[in-house]
C-alpha cells in the first residue's frame, strides 16, 4: 500500500487518526473505493465521490446504522467509523467464500431483520438507489406504496428516457392498478431495500455483512425477490432458512416476478439496455 495524501487528510479529518497507507479497491459501480489503514492498526474503507447527490452519503449511513440497530440476531453490517457529503468511511470486511451452513445462517438473519419491523410503509426521507433517488413518502397500505412509489414514478422515468416503449409502460401502470388484488398485506418489514447478491459481504469466518442499503419499510417479499433476480451463493438454503424462522405468505412464489418489477425498471432508468424488456417481461405474468 501507498499513501495518497488527499486521500489521507480527508480520512484524517473523520476518523481522528492517522492514516499510513491506501490502496484503491476496484468494485465500485458509483463510488470510488479506498482501502486505509490506520496508525491504531485497524483497517477501513472509504467511498467517495465528486459533486456526490445532496445526502447520498449520509442517507447510507443512516440506513447501515437501522439495520445495525436489529443487534446480534440480525445480517451484521459493517461499522460507519465516519461519514460527510462527499465520503463515507467503513470498518474493513475481509472476505472470504461463503459454504452452505453460512447462507442458511444469512436466511435466518435476513427473517430477524425483516422481523424488526419498520413504524410505516416507506420512510421518514427520500433515499437514494445508485443515483437514483429513492421515492419513500409513507403510504397507509403496502399496495398503494409500491404502486405509488415504486412502479408508476420508474415505468414514467424509464419511458422518458427511452428504455420502455409506450405499451411496455402502458403494461406496468396496468400492473400498478392490480396491486390491490395482487399483495398480501402485512405489517411493514424493516427492508435493505437493494438486496442484491453484490451487496452480501461474507467474512473469512463465513459471516454475512449488508452493504450499500436503501432502507425502508416495506413487504419482505421485495428483499428476497431481488436476491433472486441477481443471485446470491446457495440461495436455496437461504430461503429455507428463512421460511423456517419467518413462514412467507402463501403464493409467495407467484409474486416473485411482481417484486423483480421495480428493480427491473430501476436498472432501466439507470443503464438501460435490455432491462426494459425484462421489465415488461415481468409486468405480462400479472395481466
Amino acid at each position: 500500500m501507498t499513501r495518497q495524501p488527499s486521500i489521507a487528510r480527508r480520512a484524517e479529518a473523520l476518523l481522528g487518526s492517522a492514516v499510513v497507507a491506501t490502496s484503491p479497491v476496484a468494485g465500485g459501480d458509483l463510488s470510488s473505493a479506498t482501502k486505509l489503514r490506520l496508525s491504531n492498526g485497524t483497517t477501513a474503507l472509504m467511498k467517495t465521490l465528486t459533486q456526490a447527490p445532496p445526502g447520498l452519503f449520509p442517507c447510507e449511513a443512516d440506513g447501515l446504522r437501522a439495520l445495525a440497530a436489529v443487534g446480534p440476531d440480525g445480517v451484521a453490517v459493517p461499522e460507519v467509523l465516519g461519514v460527510d457529503g462527499d465520503c463515507l468511511i467503513l470498518a474493513w470486511v475481509e472476505q472470504g467464500r461463503p459454504a452452505a451452513e453460512h447462507a442458511t445462517t444469512f436466511g435466518r438473519r435476513l427473517a430477524a431483520t425483516h422481523a424488526a419491523g419498520a413504524p410505516r410503509f416507506g420512510a421518514e426521507n427520500d433515499g437514494f438507489l445508485g443515483r437514483l433517488p429513492l421515492l419513500n413518502q409513507p403510504t397507509d397500505t403496502w399496495a398503494e406504496f409500491y404502486a405509488a412509489r415504486r412502479l408508476l414514478p420508474y415505468a414514467k422515468v424509464a419511458r422518458d428516457r427511452g428504455a420502455l416503449t409506450a405499451d411496455q409502460a402502458d403494461a406496468v401502470e396496468r400492473v400498478a392498478a392490480r396491486m390491490p388484488d395482487l399483495a398480501p398485506e402485512e405489517a411493514p418489514s424493516l427492508l435493505h431495500g437493494d438486496l442484491w447478491g453484490g451487496n452480501v459481504l461474507w467474512g473469512t469466518d463465513g459471516t454475512s455483512y449488508l452493504i450499500d442499503p436503501a432502507v425502508y419499510g416495506g413487504h419482505r417479499e421485495v428483499d428476497l425477490a431481488m436476491l433472486a433476480l441477481f443471485g446470491l451463493p446457495h440461495l436455496p438454503q437461504a430461503l429455507d432458512a428463512y421460511q423456517e424462522a419467518a413462514p412467507l405468505a402463501e403464493g409467495w412464489e407467484e409474486r416473485v416476478a411482481l417484486y423483480q418489477l421495480f428493480p427491473l425498471l430501476a436498472h432501466a432508468c439507470l443503464f438501460g439496455g435490455g432491462y426494459g424488456a425484462r421489465a415488461a417481461k415481468a409486468a405480462a405474468h400479472y395481466l
